[in-house]
């Protein structure tokens, strides 16, 4: 009897040691196992963003987008007070969250086009082209006036950039592909279907306001204007279109009403049966020139000539 317990407790022993032994390694597998697929996961959920060349989507988007609205629907333009903002800035993000930036396209931005649009009063419309900061100092100073970043939706994105990417979290802070990368980025594709709509509202008498001191000349029929705004006029809607040709203060005159690149745009206008009238130097912009270059001899005689195609 004492034989057979003494034989008994090395077996045990030995039990026990196999058994911790076959728990560590299992504990190390465990371990093992757990690190693998941890950064398997981290892989699949966050590969690296795609590189571009332009900016990445400015920071807090959200926040300066519905402020924007806010701000445009409640002080600017009470009368629009029903326009949801939450809404607008989902059908925006939609528009381009998780996407790929090079395929975006115009059905993706259709639901925000429809929520945010809003009527354009007759004789108010004001087109440009390389003429962004004078163009806007003007309907800042005269109401009677808008261009797109006028509206609503020019308002909201004006000087803002987004783009989304496939990986999370779906949108890309860091860049977004430029034009010359790819044409149906989210930001072109955004800015020529909201040109088509500020066109397409347009009644009345519209202006024009081009930039007579590029030597390439004043109309360039590549320019949002000159492919797209130009040929979404109605002219069951528009009755006339006065084309100001602004020289910079002390700039070239490169080119005036008579110029070949304005006479190509006349001939644009009248073969869709518009009437049109242009103005070399259009006195009230030219002052408002002049107040930033009073003393400039470009400003001693502030005279207008005009042309009539």
């Amino acid at each position: 009897m004492p034989f057979q317990q003494g034989s008994a407790r090395p077996r045990q022993r030995t039990v026990l040691l196999v058994g911790t032994a076959v728990l560590l390694a299992a504990l190390v597998l465990a371990v093992v196992l757990a690190s693998v697929l941890t950064r398997g996961e981290r892989g699949e959920v966050a590969p690296k963003m795609l590189k571009w060349k332009d900016r990445g989507t400015t920071k807090n988007l959200q926040e300066l987008i519905l402020g924007r609205c806010y701000s445009y629907v409640t002080a600017r333009y009470p009368e629009l007070g029903d326009k949801d903002c939450l809404k607008i800035w989902e059908s925006l993000k939609h528009a381009f969250i998780y996407k790929d930036p090079c395929n975006i396209t115009s059905e993706d931005y259709q639901p925000l086009m429809e929520l945010a649009s809003h009527p354009i009063p007759c004789n108010k419309s004001l087109f440009w082209s390389k003429t962004n900061d004078l163009a806007h100092r003007y309907t800042k100073s005269n109401q009677n006036f808008l261009t797109l970043e006028d509206t609503l939706l020019g308002y909201m994105a004006d000087r803002v950039s987004w783009c989304g990417d496939p990986s999370a979290p779906g949108i890309n802070y860091e860049s977004c592909p430029k034009r010359s990368e790819c044409e149906s980025n989210p930001t072109t594709v955004f800015w020529k279907m909201a040109s088509k709509m500020f066109a397409e509202a347009a009644c009345g008498v519209v202006q024009v306001m081009l930039n007579g001191s590029i030597e390439a000349g004043a109309f360039r029929s590549s320019s949002i204007f000159g492919s797209i705004e130009i040929f979404n006029l109605n002219p069951d809607k528009v009755s006339a279109v006065h084309i100001w040709v602004m020289h910079d203060i002390g700039g070239p005159q490169s080119e005036s009403c008579s110029g070949h690149s304005i006479k190509r745009l006349t001939s644009i206008l009248e073969e869709r049966n518009f009437k049109i009238t242009c103005e070399d130097n259009y006195r009230p912009v030219q002052l408002l020139q002049c107040v930033y270059n009073p003393d400039h001899t470009d400003c001693r005689l502030c005279t207008s000539t005009t042309a009539n195609p």
